[in-house]
């Protein structure tokens, strides 16, 4: 289908984070007019076969229910008239480039939070029952109709024995019916419960990451840790005779702590950490490696322009520019042309003439990765091989 346009009405996006973003929930009638799925319910089902794909099969038998992960088959999902199902597809837009489109027009928040597209086919009644996220989260209605109810918890508390995380006590305050083309948007900590209004329904959820800072002091930790390159070995202070076997020395114990005291992190090695980190690609993304000289490249690129990959994430700073989890070299570094990459996802064939021989061989390089790809449907005398990074 065609690229769609989100129509906020009376909303800007300006004051939608000015006034909302963050803070409450907002429903937008016809957010995307006329709005009809990038995906038939075959396709999805086929992309729920995928290796490659993460996906999850949710259902729901009275208080009993019961989880199964991906891939599947056709013949491993309940038929379609079957109640209380639901089929999650994680990652659409790594594998859909309509879903990437989609997914674009939510970069008025930044790259760095954007997360994924994830796509939930449910039969009538099904759902994945009343829960809360830790990340903001946009909930498109693509096909079909789905009830929302919606409201703050006051206890998160959750049932027992359960494979999914379920509110044991969740008390809604709105109770939504949306349409194809609504969209629903929800900020972290807000409880939701959706179910399915009849048969074939189809939600995308627009996800936000928010790594905890404990996940992102780790990262940090780990690489301050891995910049020390072993440091001093410890010494034994002087030993007595008698002295208990199995007592942690304190002497050791200091010594960790002198360790952890030298380490003196500055913002640049949090940019650098932070910038690597959130440019990882997940576990599951592949990239194709095209074996084609590095000049057949760098003219393809110079015809043609060059545009990201749909499954590369790219990042950068005042110091430096991060694709894939990789930083550019130092005389890189300063290159407002990657930072145009960056920002647009894409470079005119003008602009790549008018590179430097530095950009224009790093260029060629990520093309060759797969990471960047050009228009043309091959370079010359390409053959593709699978690679995998994460």
């Amino acid at each position: 289908m065609s690229t769609v346009t989100l129509d906020w009405g009376t909303f800007t996006e300006a004051r939608f984070l000015r006034e909302v973003w963050q803070r409450k929930p907002l429903l937008l009638r016809q957010a995307f007019a006329g709005f009809a799925p990038l995906l038939s319910r075959a396709q999805l089902f086929a992309l729920a076969g995928d290796d490659d794909v993460e996906s999850r099969l949710l259902q729901r038998e009275g208080r009993r229910w019961q989880l199964d992960h991906g891939p599947f088959a056709r013949r491993q999902l309940p038929p379609v008239e079957q109640r209380n199902w639901t089929l999650l597809v994680q990652g659409v837009n790594l594998h859909v480039d309509a879903a990437s489109d989609l997914l674009s027009q939510f970069r008025f928040v930044p790259d760095a939070r954007l997360d994924d597209l994830m796509i939930s086919w449910a039969s009538d009644g099904g759902g994945v029952g009343p829960h809360q996220d830790a990340y903001d989260v946009f909930l498109l209605q693509a096909a079909g109709r789905r009830r929302w109810r919606i409201g703050p918890v006051r206890d998160a508390t959750l049932q027992p024995g359960k494979p999914v995380k379920l509110l044991a006590h969740f008390t809604p305050e709105d109770d939504l019916i949306l349409e194809p083309g609504d969209m629903l948007y929800l900020p972290p900590g807000w409880g939701h419960d959706g179910i399915a209004v009849g048969n074939d329904c189809m939600t995308y959820s627009i996800g936000f990451r928010a790594p905890p800072q404990g996940e992102l002091l780790k990262e940090v930790l780990w690489q301050l840790a891995e910049s020390q390159h072993g440091g001093p070995i410890y010494t034994d202070p002087p030993l007595r005779e008698g002295a208990a076997p199995a007592l942690l020395p304190p002497a050791m114990v200091k010594f960790a702590a002198q360790a952890f005291a030298k380490l003196k992190p500055d913002a640049a090695l949090f940019e650098s950490v932070l910038g690597a980190y959130l440019t990882t690609p997940k576990p599951q993304v592949w990239f194709d490696r095209v074996e084609a000289t590095p000049a057949s490249l760098r003219r393809a690129c110079q015809r043609t322009g060059c545009r990201l990959d749909r499954r590369s994430k790219m990042l950068y700073t005042a110091q430096t520019v991060f694709l894939n989890s990789e930083a550019v070299s130092a005389e890189l570094a300063p290159s407002s042309l990657l930072r145009v990459l960056a920002d647009q996802h894409k470079l005119t064939a003008q602009q790549v003439k008018d590179a430097t021989p530095a950009e224009l061989t790093v260029l060629a390089q990520w093309c060759a990765q797969g990471w960047l790809l050009t228009g043309e449907v091959a370079p010359p005398v390409a053959t593709k091989t699978r690679t995998r990074r994460g």
